[in-house]
């Protein structure tokens, strides 16, 4: 398998760099250690709440993450996994982790359309319940979309069902239980006519909850319905009353189609500020561009937008539904969000991790990776050896694909500041400057001096133990060790695999949790 996956559009072949290469794609991953104790211990710790670990998506852990000893269990999620070839294209929504380590998964559970919410507990992976999802992926997109969960503070679990309906449990951690409905348009109008809405209204993006349990996500319509909805943003109060806007109406007069498949909304730290990515509608023969939105939390109305250009050619940048890019908000209220170079591969189909103000009124300096790429937030105090003036740093992926444009196979992960800029390596632009960077160790034999792909859409930090949680195509789990900057532990997963991006997370007992190949580990002492 080639490192850069290919695929026909705008009638042209183009590199869509989806992770790639070794190993066996049935290859099975190494015998979970049974628990020495049939009665797990209690944990009561920080909860991950979704798609990088808060509404923020800042992925920063709050507990010291265990060693990286033995796979302490390993779960699938996704029990009909479709290859292609040896590649297995497909973007897999993050584990959920209650504050009493019951972890709790999506589980796709056939060739499409069938999902199962599954939920285990943190020390042996023993199933504690399960609920059948209804939900019905939106198309569009050649890779297929994320089925993401999400938990409240008050330990609900929501997830995505079918005509735009969320599912929802009280008291996750509880072996029974009820599975409820929340409809944002009315439970009324969707039993009145739910074989309708059922095919045209599908949710596109991961969750995103606030601190008072409102729930926030788009949505795509496809045909004519009785509530005359338009593809666009909702918001699910946690009193039962729902909300919507249609994408359209809040870029106007921009012109776009709906918000970005597979990019969760984020929101400020106050709660205030929704961020949203929208996008035009795919079409044969032309690239997906965008806006970035603040809409208000409760409202939905537009505070402000701005169009998402390439920073070197000042055209708008490619906004692609086979990414999992979504905002991220930085302690100072800082906006950042990846996209693709507008004239791909001229950055190496690397993109640009776009960067502004909490207004969306300034454009910052851009980091030189951001495509397929959700930036996480590094205190400055887990990188002693740095005496820039930022308070905080950011971790990206930082793949430089080798065949695309002039990339030579050398793929790392970085740490950048977002206020001190460098010229960058490849175009005549300045970008975030690279506190430090390190290359994968495991060789690509068909770039000379390459090395595999590293395959996280968001990292997770950990500033107990100063270090960084990443997972790589060569189907490893790595400890980044920002003191040193050195890979101080890796575990082996599974032999490697062609595989579109996936997150990793950590558990309230400090337990590691990564995807590859279609299954969830969990990795500790």
């Amino acid at each position: 398998m080639p490192k850069i996956l290919t695929a026909t559009l705008l009638g042209v072949v183009i590199s869509l760099c989806a992770c790639s290469g070794g190993g066996d794609s049935t290859a099975s991953a190494p015998t979970p250690t049974p628990p020495t104790d049939p009665t797990p211990p209690a944990v009561n710790g920080p909860a991950w709440f979704g798609f990088g670990g808060d509404a923020q998506h800042t992925a920063v852990g709050a507990i010291a993450t265990q060693p990286l000893t033995r796979v302490v269990w390993t779960t699938p999620v996704d029990t009909a996994p479709q290859y292609s070839g040896s590649a297995l294209l497909i973007h897999y929504g993050s584990p959920v982790i209650t504050a009493k380590s019951t972890v709790i998964v999506g589980v796709k559970t056939a060739a499409s359309d069938a999902f199962r919410i599954e939920a285990r507990g943190g020390t042996n992976g023993a199933l504690v319940w399960s609920a059948t999802s209804d939900y019905i992926s939106p198309t569009g997109s050649s890779w297929a979309p994320s089925y993401n969960v999400a938990l409240t503070a008050t330990n609900r679990v929501y997830a995505p069902g079918a005509g735009g309906k969320l599912l929802y449990r009280d008291d996750a951690d509880a072996v029974s239980g009820n599975v409820q409905n929340a409809v944002f348009y009315g439970a009324a109008n969707y039993a009145a006519a739910s074989a309708t809405y059922n095919g045209v209204v599908r949710i596109n993006t991961p969750l995103t909850i606030d601190a008072a349990g409102n729930v926030f996500f788009g949505f795509v319509v496809t045909g004519a319905n009785p509530a005359n909805l338009q593809s666009g943003i909702a918001r699910m109060g946690a009193d039962g009353n729902g909300a919507w806007v249609a994408a359209s109406v809040a870029a106007a007069p921009a012109v776009v189609g709906k918000v970005a498949t597979n990019s969760a909304p984020a929101l400020s730290a106050d709660g205030r500020t929704l961020y949203v990515a929208v996008n035009t509608i795919p079409q044969s023969g032309t690239r997906q561009s965008g806006y970035l939105l603040a809409l208000n939390a409760t409202t939905l109305a537009t505070k402000a937008k701005i169009q998402l250009l390439d920073p070197v050619s000042g055209t708008p940048a490619w906004v692609s539904d086979n990414s999992t890019s979504s905002p991220t908000v930085g302690p100072d209220g800082d906006v950042y969000f990846g996209v693709l170079e507008a004239n791909a591969p001229a950055h190496n189909f690397r993109g640009w991790l776009l960067h502004f103000d909490a207004n969306l009124g300034v454009s910052k300096t851009s980091g030189s990776f951001g495509w397929d790429d959700t930036a996480s937030i590094v205190p400055v105090s887990m990188v002693p050896s740095y005496t820039g003036p930022s308070t905080y740093l950011l971790m990206t992926k930082y793949n430089n694909y080798g065949g695309s444009g002039s990339g030579d196979g050398k793929n790392r992960i970085a740490i950048v500041d977002p206020n001190v800029s460098q010229p960058d390596t490849i175009a005549n632009v300045a970008v975030m400057k690279e506190v430090m960077t390190i290359l994968g160790t495991t060789p690509d034999p068909d770039y000379p001096g390459g090395v595999k792909e590293w395959c996280i859409n968001t990292a997770a930090v950990d500033p107990l133990t100063r270090s960084v949680l990443a997972n790589s195509e060569d189907g490893y789990l790595y400890r980044w060790d920002l003191t040193t900057n050195t890979f101080s532990e890796r575990i082996r997963l599974n032999n490697g695999l062609a595989e579109s991006y996936t997150p990793t997370a950590i558990g309230p007992d400090g337990k590691v949790y990564a995807i590859n190949n279609a299954a969830l580990f969990a990795v500790g002492r």
